[in-house]
């Protein structure tokens, strides 16, 4: 099969599992932000698709060929670390034309793969530049550059733009997702930053204790999470308990109409901010507190308590709630965008 394919890969560190059991299927082409904590495993299962790490159990496969077993330097892969790793004794051409120099490939093919790679990252004539003379954002795409003189297979960053101002990571976040979209090259990206994920990937694979909680796109990571680690870790959500008494459904104790909790007695309702509406008191919603209100610019957090719990609701300047710290609310939840995770 074309792409890339993970089967029941593992990695153990004496009895500590890094990585459990992971199965995932990327199809070529296909860009993949692999998110999730510090030590949840990310990094370590970019290492053994790297052939940096050898797994303890499971294959690695990439178009069809098992890859498991295969140095790191004969895999066809280009990476680029959290580091970047530049020469820089070297120029911007050197470094750039350093993997096809050592492959033996010739100085008139060098130059030329320079110049075009060089073009693609919108830096043409740096070639003879030091890379030390370089910003941030510049030194980002000679690594980038670097990493693809060779047309890999498979395209693999590790954290490559956290080292970065936050304006100057939305930027290469964009332009790393064009130069992919460009080149048509596999792509997994390790980042812990949600945004970035949300920003450029295809599939978003979330993980915790070294096992995959859900891969899936972006869209259906945030509107359909797996579970409460899934909807708690992708951006801002409320994660009310649920309960099921004599048919009716129950959240925070109080009667909400419209929401199916498929037969379990205890569950938690996950629902955005932003799909949290206010009303008057009334019967089939929540009632509680407004207890603060923040005015973001572009948008309007309400905090309300409902019996012990803090809702919080979005709005945008123009749908502006007219309410006040103290005043009693009622609190509408949608039943088409909320979700009921397991308990």
């Amino acid at each position: 099969m074309s792409g890339l394919s993970l089967n029941d890969v593992t990695k153990q560190f004496g009895p500590f599992t890094a990585v459990d059991n992971v199965q995932l299927n990327v199809p070529h082409g296909t860009f993949v932000c692999m998110l999730g904590p510090s030590g949840c495993g990310k990094t370590t299962l970019l290492r053994m698709i790297a052939g940096l790490d050898l797994p303890t159990g499971g294959s690695i496969v990439l178009d069809g060929e098992d890859i498991t077993q295969v140095p790191t330097h004969k895999r066809n892969l280009g990476m680029v670390f959290q580091s970047l790793a530049l020469f820089p004794h070297l120029t911007v051409g050197e470094n750039i034309a350093y993997p096809l120099r050592i492959r033996g490939i010739g100085r008139e093919e060098q130059v030329k793969r320079v110049e075009e790679l060089l073009a693609m990252i919108h830096l043409p004539g740096y070639a003879d530049r030091p890379v030390t003379k370089l910003s941030g954002g510049q030194r980002q795409r000679v690594a980038i550059a670097r990493a693809l003189a060779i047309s890999p297979k498979l395209f693999l960053l590790d954290e490559p733009l956290s080292a970065l101002d936050a304006k100057l990571r939305e930027a290469m976040q964009v332009e790393l997702r064009k130069l992919q979209q460009q080149l048509g090259i596999t792509t997994i990206v390790v980042t812990h930053d949600q945004r970035e994920a949300m920003t450029m990937a295809d599939t978003v694979v979330v993980m915790n204790g070294g096992k995959i909680r859900q891969a899936a796109s972006p869209i259906e990571i945030y509107r359909k999470p797996a579970d409460r680690f899934v909807a708690d870790f992708i951006g801002s959500t409320n994660l009310l308990p649920l309960t099921v008494e004599s048919g009716r459904t129950l959240v925070l104790g109080q009667p909400v109409e419209g929401i199916a909790a498929s037969g379990q007695s205890a569950c938690s309702l996950s629902v955005r901010p932003e799909d949290v509406r206010l009303s008057a008191p009334g019967e089939g919603r929540l009632s509680g507190r407004v207890t603060f209100i923040r005015d973001l610019g572009g948008t309007i957090e309400t905090f309300i308590d409902v019996r012990g719990s803090e809702v919080i609701a979005v709005s945008t300047p123009r749908e502006r709630p007219v309410v006040s710290v103290g005043q009693e609310v009622g609190v509408v939840i949608d039943p088409q965008t909320a979700v009921v995770l397991p308990a």
